[in-house]
């Protein structure tokens, strides 16, 4: 059963950092390919980074425009693993935030999964006050 556990979330004032984390389970040959994503009320759920790591090694990363300079996302396969680094955050950075992973073939198969995701938990809040 696949099982997603993100933490790490709280209340920073603007400029401040947070640092979240995701445990992964459930995946029998682990996972190469993360997300973290975020829902506002009364918004849309958005993507904010993904990655994929390929048996090269080799990882590709992208992050939403809004981010970009600001955030960073790693994963740890060895440990199924992964997390955001949050920097220099911004009110309207404030939103539920939630990670997605899985083990794909691609970049491009990372990319889909990720946008037709099932298995979300529950998240964690990220709060920043001006």
């Amino acid at each position: 059963q696949v099982q997603l556990v993100e933490s790490g979330g709280g209340s920073v004032q603007a400029g401040g950092s947070l640092r979240l984390s995701c445990a992964v389970s459930g995946y029998t040959h682990g996972t190469n390919c993360m997300g973290w994503f975020r829902q506002a009320p009364g918004n849309e759920r958005e993507r904010v980074a993904r990655i994929y790591r390929n048996q090269a090694n080799i990882y590709a990363v992208d992050y939403a425009d809004s981010v970009k300079g600001r955030f960073t996302i790693s994963q740890d396969n060895t440990k199924n693993t992964g997390s955001l680094q949050m920097n220099s955050l911004k009110p309207e950075d404030t939103a539920m935030y939630y990670c997605a992973a899985d083990h794909v073939d691609s970049w491009d198969d990372c990319r889909g999964v990720l946008n037709n995701y099932h298995y979300w938990g529950q998240g964690t809040q990220v709060t920043v006050s001006s």
